[in-house]
C-alpha cells in the first residue's frame, strides 16, 4: 500500500562514506499499518515548523522542509556537522489508501503523517449462502 522510491539512495550510500554527503540531505522516516490507518513517521529534528510542507498529487505524497544556519559576525565556527538547506522526500501511495483525509502533526521534531484506508479497501463480510439461494438469486438478477 506504501512504498517509497528513491534512486539514488543506494549510490550516495556507497559513496557517501569515503567522500562525505554527496547530495541533499535526507529524511529518515518510519512507515507502519496501525489498524485501518498507515502512519508515517519523518525526523526533522530543529526544523521550524513554518518550512515544512506536505503535499499529496495523485498517488504521489511529498514531503519537503528547510533548515538554515548562519554562523553571526565573529562567530567562530568550531565544528558544522549538522546539515542545511532544502530536504525533499517522496512516497508512492498504494491503491486503496483515502488521500483526501490525509491528516500531518510536528512535535517534537517528528512530522507525524496518518492515511487511512479508503472504505472499498477495508476487509468486508461477505455472506455465504446456500447453492439453493445462489442459484435463485442468479436467474432473478439475469431476468
Amino acid at each position: 500500500m506504501l512504498t517509497r522510491f528513491d534512486p539514488y539512495r543506494e549510490f550516495d550510500r556507497v559513496f557517501e562514506r569515503p567522500w562525505g554527503p554527496s547530495r541533499q540531505p535526507t529524511m529518515p522516516l518510519d512507515a507502519y499499518r496501525h489498524g485501518d490507518t498507515y502512519v508515517i513517521n519523518v525526523d526533522l529534528p530543529g526544523f521550524d515548523q513554518s518550512t515544512i510542507d506536505v503535499t499529496a498529487e495523485k498517488d504521489v505524497l511529498t514531503v519537503k522542509a528547510e533548515r538554515q544556519w548562519q554562523p553571526m559576525e565573529g562567530d567562530e565556527v568550531v565544528a558544522a556537522e549538522r546539515t542545511h538547506g532544502q530536504f525533499f522526500r517522496q512516497l508512492f501511495l498504494g491503491e486503496g489508501l483515502d488521500t483526501d483525509n490525509i491528516h500531518a502533526s510536528y512535535e517534537n521534531g517528528v512530522l507525524m503523517i496518518t492515511i487511512p484506508l479508503s472504505e472499498r479497501a477495508k476487509p468486508r463480510k461477505v455472506e455465504i449462502t446456500q447453492t439453493g439461494e445462489r442459484q435463485q438469486s442468479i436467474e432473478a438478477h439475469s431476468s
